[in-house]
């Protein structure tokens, strides 16, 4: 289905300063979709793939396109992982046992290490993600899971604040450690 609304303009010109505020605002309305023509106005379509275009009856000036685009992946993605791990970890942080504290610098890392598929989850994101795919700060971090044989037995779960990424991957490294002695 296609909805069209009319633009009274009194040039093309004063159309491109209206787009902006039009956009915004089709959002949030809805139109029929039986919407006379009458002809030599020039009229603006919302087409199913959110797409905008102004064309005017006359095929003299050219058409002006304008396409929205949605939610970035990577918001998803935050979220999904934010819903993991809370329902991994009911009452968050606070409400668990801090099963490792490690300290590197002024890196400080709280660890809890559940059981599960060797998963590092770290301040709500990948490890991967979080790292910078740093191959060394990610061999930093699973060090102490591997050594003993246990980097497919535990989901990690971190929350690092302070110094840099290479003092919060080393405090991580402690903190496992810690945790994997208790």
């Amino acid at each position: 289905a296609t909805f069209a609304l009319y633009v009274y303009p009194s040039s093309t010109m004063a159309m491109s300063p209206a787009i902006s505020p039009l956009t915004s605002s089709l959002s949030s309305l809805s139109f029929s979709s039986q919407i006379s023509q009458k002809p030599g106005i020039p009229f603006v379509s919302l087409h199913r793939s959110k797409s905008i275009s102004i064309s005017p009856k006359n095929d003299k000036t050219p058409k002006l396109v304008v396409s929205a685009t949605e939610a970035a992946p990577a918001e998803l993605e935050t979220t999904d992982l934010k819903k993991y791990v809370k329902s991994r970890l009911p009452g968050g942080f606070a409400a668990q046992t801090i099963f490792g504290t490690g300290r590197r610098k002024c890196a400080i890392a709280r660890v809890v290490l559940q059981e599960g598929t060797g998963k590092f989850i770290i301040n709500y994101r990948d490890a991967k993600e979080y790292l910078q795919g740093n191959p060394l700060w990610l061999q930093y971090i699973k060090v102490p899971l591997v050594t003993l044989g246990y980097e497919t037995s535990y989901d990690v779960f971190v929350k690092a604040h302070g110094g840099g990424l290479s003092g919060q991957a080393q405090a991580i490294t402690l903190g496992v450690a810690r945790a994997l002695l208790k």
